[in-house]
């Protein structure tokens, strides 16, 4: 009898799993600690309804990378069934590394490690546990596998995992600016040469792709409150580290040593609950910064944040600084916790990591910034940046 379950997901519809294999990975407390990891961090306290999870996301990675290897094979591109087996492991498992909050809090409770470290760690324990049977996913993750075009649905400008985080964020905010047409980008999707690439009819679905990552990026994952309650969660956990504060295990570890002093398995029991827990706890602290950040997180008490196109200057800085140090009665050096700058980039089209390839009728081939009449031109494949400052309001 054939295996088959499925997901019932608000943006997609029923998910189908149709593996055994991949019901036990989903199923493994690894995959399951998702649940507990918000995929965007601090939003939710711009917009209310950004609360969904890390599982949520990785589910609707799978059910498009499903669609997209269903569609390369009616196109006759060669795929076989442990490779498309190999692939939906690769994708459930791409972001399985997080840690609490996601990006909020990368490189802050494990300094210097990505996620995608991790979660490659992670791949390797769940092979050894499943007897070898990850082996090409991780070659696939990994792009160390022949058939590179599997390795650019997982990671590239054109991945499932952004056409499902674009689609998935845009609905859970209510940003309509980040609606794509996944369905037809899918359509559109082709090999030539070993090179996942786009066929000419879909140039105005990845031009459209391209124009509403970049207005999500402004007004949802840079918009200034989000970037305000972030960096005081970021704030938080190092002035916790700084003083030694301590809370519950396994997050006190960190808090108290280092994250290097910790097993894997220990970072797989630290969640966005064991840190919003510790802030709860960290707001009577005696400690008044470590206090003053923790309560503005707990009751959307936020820093007050401002953009410029230019470096604020210090006579800015340090007239903003004196006040709250009178205001709030703290040190010069603790004020430097309350009152900082910093910068905020984004980029449309990132040409230096990976191109969007078309592939026109005629056999050739020309980057999306090429073809006639581009959209995507120079003005918008550089980097913007936007300058900040955080004080108390």
């Amino acid at each position: 009898m054939r295996f088959n379950k499925i997901i019932n997901d608000p943006v997609y519809g029923f998910i189908t799993l149709d593996d055994e294999l991949l019901i036990k990975i989903i199923s493994h407390h690894y995959y399951q600690r998702l649940r507990r990891i918000s995929q965007m961090a601090m939003a939710q306290l711009v917009y209310p309804g950004a609360v969904h999870s890390r599982l949520h996301h990785s589910l609707g990675a799978y059910h498009l990378m499903r669609s997209a290897l269903q569609e390369l094979i009616n196109k006759g591109v060669e795929i076989t069934a442990e490779e498309q087996q190999a692939a939906k492991i690769s994708i459930l498992l791409h972001d399985i590394g997080h840690g609490p909050f996601s990006h909020a809090l990368e490189h802050v409770l494990a300094e210097n490690l990505h996620h995608e470290e991790l979660s490659l760690l992670l791949m390797k324990e769940l092979n050894k546990e499943f007897d070898g049977k990850l082996q090409m996913a991780l070659d696939i993750f990994t792009n160390q596998y022949p058939k590179k075009f599997l390795h650019q649905l997982i990671s590239g400008q054109l991945d499932v995992d952004r056409m499902d985080y674009l689609t998935r964020d845009s609905f859970f905010t209510g940003v309509n600016e980040g609606v794509i047409g996944y369905d037809r980008i899918l359509k559109m999707l082709t090999v030539h040469d070993g090179e996942l690439m786009i066929e000419e009819k879909g140039i105005y679905s990845i031009e459209k792709f391209l124009v509403a990552r970049r207005l999500m990026y402004w007004q949802v994952y840079l918009h200034k409150t989000v970037l305000s309650a972030e960096q005081m969660l970021q704030k938080i956990i190092k002035r916790a580290k700084f003083i030694g504060a301590s809370c519950q295990e396994p997050l006190n570890k960190i808090i108290q040593q280092n994250s290097s002093v910790i097993s894997l398995e220990e970072f797989c029991n630290i969640d966005d609950f064991d840190v919003m827990m510790a802030i709860k706890n960290w707001c009577k602290h005696e400690d008044a910064v470590l206090s003053f950040l923790c309560n503005g997180i707990i009751h959307r008490k936020l820093l007050k944040i401002k953009y410029s196109n230019t470096p604020f200057s210090d006579s800015d800085i340090s007239t903003c600084k004196k006040r709250v140090m009178s205001k709030l009665t703290i040190s010069e050096e603790d004020t430097n916790w309350l009152v900082y700058t910093g910068e905020a980039t984004s980029s449309t089209y990132n040409i230096e990591n990976e191109h969007i390839k078309i592939l026109f009728k005629n056999g050739n081939v020309k980057d999306i910034t090429e073809v006639d009449n581009a959209l995507i031109n120079e003005n918008m494949r550089g980097t913007v940046k936007k300058h900040y400052i955080c004080y108390p309001e």
